[in-house]
């Protein structure tokens, strides 16, 4: 990893992933290939010398309000999808480490046989170290989400950015999928997406970016080069700022 090149508009970012960005066709599952393909997408970035948080959702083994709406504890319906959240982080970890990207996963929730316990300092010094870092297992309480994961953990570590993988081209004021008509933002600010009940991130997570200046870029994250054009600060997606 080389020091970042001075023309970059970020030097250290976190990359919140949907569970399902690692699904299969199905949508469920991990799919190994697909991790594959995220792997290269961030060793591209990681290769500039910017500095890499991932967090991982875990919509493709488990959802915690799925357990509650029939019937489940929603407390222990959501550690479940806390401990998925790890499955995925040590496959995207196999994934990097394959193409010879330095990875290390910290988890929220204990486990020292499969990650390392989550210390603000600690993965600042993975940092420093040009190491890649994913954040697992949520924020290791119920009732968060992992947009919510994502929004502290970039506020932790410094980061400059939370970038919001999707597979839309931004934020649009409706359904482009439904509506042709859509239209897609270019800009907005953290107050607008929540009095528009757009859905950029959570409430949660959008307030606690708000509160702490931390911008937030919504882009296509399968769009070929578009991650490596966001880090040069090239107009891609959309910024909520």
């Amino acid at each position: 990893m080389t020091e970042p090149e001075k023309s970059l508009k970020y030097k250290r970012i976190l990359l919140k992933l949907s569970g399902e960005a690692l699904a299969g066709p199905t949508g469920m599952g991990i799919d190994p290939k697909r991790a594959y393909e995220i792997a290269k997408v961030i060793k591209q970035v990681w290769e500039t010398g910017v500095e890499v948080g991932v967090v991982i959702g875990a919509g493709n083994l488990w959802r915690g309000l799925s357990g509650e709406n029939v019937g489940m504890d929603r407390a222990t319906a959501d550690y479940m999808g806390m401990l998925a959240t790890v499955m995925n982080a040590l496959a995207m970890m196999d994934a990097l480490e394959q193409i010879d990207v330095t990875t290390r996963v910290m988890s929220a929730i204990e486990m020292r046989t499969v990650a390392e316990p989550y210390i603000r300092r600690r993965a600042l010094r993975h940092f420093e170290k040009g190491r890649v870092v994913i954040f697992g297992g949520g924020t290791g309480n119920p009732y968060f989400s992992t947009d919510t994961a994502a929004a502290l953990r970039a506020t932790e570590v410094g980061a400059e950015v939370v970038i919001k993988a999707t597979k839309v081209d931004g934020v649009y004021n409706c359904d482009p999928k439904k509506h042709p008509d859509a239209v897609r933002f270019e800009t907005l600010t953290h107050m607008d997406a929540l009095s528009m009940r757009l859905n950029v991130m959570d409430s949660t997570a959008i307030s606690l970016c708000m509160d702490n200046d931390l911008p937030i870029l919504v882009l296509n994250f399968f769009e070929p080069g578009v991650l490596m054009r966001a880090i040069k600060g090239e107009n891609v997606g959309t910024l909520v700022s």
